[in-house]
């Protein structure tokens, strides 16, 4: 073997070959069944994400069956663990999950204490009756709890809760700010107010943490109302200080000018955009009811498409050019496609088991698994094969060689 050459100190260091791919972590390349490493340039749509949660909140909108509830946040918390970064927004998920775990108790303290319009005979236990007048019929405070009535309660606190999971999951895989970076032109003012408004959240953070910092440094007491007037305020000025020079750097780069239209067309848009989220409103009900998803999907599509259409009149209004935006890939696709597929089949699997995804509760019955929803929903997974991998601390540490830097 050649000994190295030893360095000159001062001189560039030259690589003598490519870097070997870390241990465990798939190539930055990556091939069709490999998902490469996760760079600027192959990161996933931030709008495939939310597609792949939507399908999965779906899914779980069509069925009370505790087990395929579970099967459907096991699936989402996977994904989750498989392809989370450690960016501020990707800590959420966890938040979602007690949310969810809040929303059951809640509805089983209600369900105790306020009754349930589901009969039963199986008491469980007794409370204390309060009596209400005869104008507040049907309701009740107290009085016999059955356990027909938990049961029924339970199913539908967890069906909520798993509907705010899918969304959490997409809270925590999607960047935000480059979901906002990718709306439509005729959405590009509201949203620059809301990167905006997200950039300037963690600064007004950590100038609090900051100034009650220096104040413990210099001994001085850093809670109570005195203490938030003598912090608050420096806030607020740095706060007024980085908005006016915002505000300045938008004006100097041009930002608000709009493009004349013809009347006309201003007309359409407004009535093209309007007219189609009313449609997209209705058919979404339509696809979350009991017995409306015959009508909700020809709803929801024509809605889409004249909001679609309304949005591109509506962007010819804005001059302006986008710096590097994100592609919709094959494998941004790939994700959206397995969440709609979720969602697709398991309104479907309503036509063919609507006694499996609906357990009984009078008469109380045991939720059983049924093979075919549950294989449906773990198409959910396919996200966890096919995204691109987030890079871990070393890989984030790593220093780029001459190649990857010429690159």
């Amino acid at each position: 073997m050649t000994p190295e050459a030893p360095h000159r100190p001062g001189s560039p260091r030259v690589a003598e070959g490519p870097r070997a791919p870390t241990p465990g972590r798939t190539a930055r390349g990556g091939g069709v069944l490999r998902p490469p490493l996760a760079d600027r340039a192959n990161a996933l749509h931030a709008g495939a994400w939310w597609l792949w949660a939507l399908g999965l909140a779906t899914a779980a909108s069509r069925t009370t069956n505790p087990l395929l509830l579970a099967l459907l946040v096991a699936v989402a918390g996977y994904v989750v663990a498989a392809r989370r970064t450690d960016a501020p927004w990707a800590r959420s998920y966890a938040l979602f999950l007690k949310l969810g775990l809040l929303v059951i108790a809640v509805r089983l303290v209600f369900a105790a204490f306020l009754g349930s319009p589901i009969p039963g005979t199986s008491t469980l236990f007794t409370l204390p009756e309060v009596p209400l007048p005869e104008w507040a019929q049907g309701v009740r405070l107290g009085g016999r709890v059955t356990t027909e009535q938990l049961t029924f309660a339970f199913y539908d606190g967890m069906k909520l809760a798993a509907l705010l999971i899918c969304v959490g999951a997409a809270n925590a895989l999607a960047n935000p700010a480059r979901l906002l970076k990718s709306l439509p032109a005729a959405l590009y003012e509201l949203g620059v107010a809301v990167v905006v408004a997200m950039t300037f959240a963690p600064h007004f953070v950590a100038d609090v943490a900051r100034l009650r910092r220096a104040r413990r440094l210099r001994g001085r007491d850093d809670r109570g109302p005195r203490a938030l007037l003598q912090v608050g305020l420096p806030v607020l000025e740095g706060a007024l200080e980085r908005s006016v020079a915002l505000a300045a750097a938008m004006d100097a780069r041009g930002y608000g000018r709009t493009a004349r239209l013809p009347r006309a067309v201003r007309v359409t848009t407004a009535a093209l955009t309007l007219g189609g989220l009313l449609g997209v409103c209705a058919g979404t009900y339509g696809l979350l009811a009991a017995s409306g998803a015959g009508y909700g999907l020809p709803v929801l599509a024509l809605g889409a498409a004249a909001a679609a259409g309304g949005l591109w009149l509506g962007g010819r209004r804005a001059v302006r050019s986008r710096y590097r935006p994100d592609r919709f890939g094959p494998r941004a696709w790939l994700v959206a496609a397995s969440g709609a597929a979720v969602g697709g089949l398991m309104i479907y699997a309503n036509s063919y088991a609507p006694d499996a995804l609906h357990p009984t509760v009078v008469p109380l019955t045991a939720p059983e698994l049924p093979l075919w929803p549950a294989a449906s929903c773990l198409l959910g997974l396919l996200p966890a094969l096919v995204a691109p991998v987030p890079p871990g601390p070393r890989e984030q540490r790593a220093p780029r060689t001459t190649e990857e830097t010429a690159q």
